[in-house]
C-alpha cells in the first residue's frame, strides 16, 4: 500500500510561493529533491502547481547537471493530475477527473512506496477524505504575507513524527495526523 504524502516549501507565515527568490533551493536542498523524486512511485498534482512543473518538461540551455539529474527524474515518474478544465495532460501523466477520490484510493491500494500530492487545494480535499498519510513542511525562514496557505482549510489534528535539517536555513516538519 502506497503512503500519500503532502510536501512543500513554506514561509513561517504559513504560505506557499513557487515564484518567490526565497524558495529557490540551495544545492543541499536541491540534491534532496532530486533524490525524493527519484525514490517516488508517482505524484498526484492539482492543475495549477502541474502547470507550473510542466517547466521541466523540456530541457533549458541554462541548466546545471543538477537540473538535467531533477528533470529526469521528474519526467521518469508517473503522474496523475486532477483537473475539470485540462483537456490533456502531458507525457507520463493521466488526467483524473470529477471521481478523483476513487482514482487516489485505487493508487494507494494498488502501489508501493510514496505518492507525493503537489498542490494546496488538492491538499485540503485529500485531507478531507483522510487520504493524506503524512505532511512535510520544508520550513524557510522567510515572511510573505501573502500567497496560497500551506493548509488551504482547517488545519488538521496533526502530531510531529520529525524535524530535519535540510541546509543553513530550511528544516523539514514532518507530521501525520494525530
Amino acid at each position: 500500500m502506497a503512503k500519500i504524502v503532502f510536501g512543500m516549501n513554506q514561509s513561517l507565515d504559513g504560505y506557499v510561493d513557487h515564484d518567490h527568490p526565497e524558495f529557490k533551493p540551495r544545492p543541499a536542498l536541491f540534491r534532496h529533491f532530486v533524490e525524493h523524486v527519484r525514490g517516488l512511485a508517482g505524484s498526484v498534482y492539482g492543475r495549477r502547481i502541474y502547470e507550473i512543473m510542466r517547466y521541466w518538461d523540456d530541457d533549458q540551455p541554462e541548466w546545471g547537471t543538477a537540473e538535467q539529474d531533477f528533470a529526469a527524474a521528474w519526467r521518469n515518474q508517473p503522474k496523475w493530475v486532477v483537473s475539470r478544465s485540462l483537456k490533456s495532460v502531458g507525457p507520463n501523466a493521466t488526467l483524473l477527473g470529477d471521481d478523483f477520490a476513487a482514482a487516489i484510493r485505487a493508487l494507494k491500494a494498488e502501489r508501493a512506496g510514496e505518492i507525493d500530492v503537489a498542490g494546496p487545494d488538492l491538499a485540503r480535499s485529500l485531507t478531507d477524505l483522510g487520504l493524506i498519510d503524512e505532511y512535510r513542511l520544508y520550513l524557510h525562514p522567510v515572511v510573505l504575507g501573502r500567497g496560497s496557505p500551506f493548509f488551504a482549510g482547517p488545519r488538521p489534528r496533526l502530531r510531529l513524527v520529525a524535524s530535519d535539517r535540510m541546509d543553513e536555513d530550511v528544516i523539514r516538519l514532518t507530521y501525520v495526523p494525530a
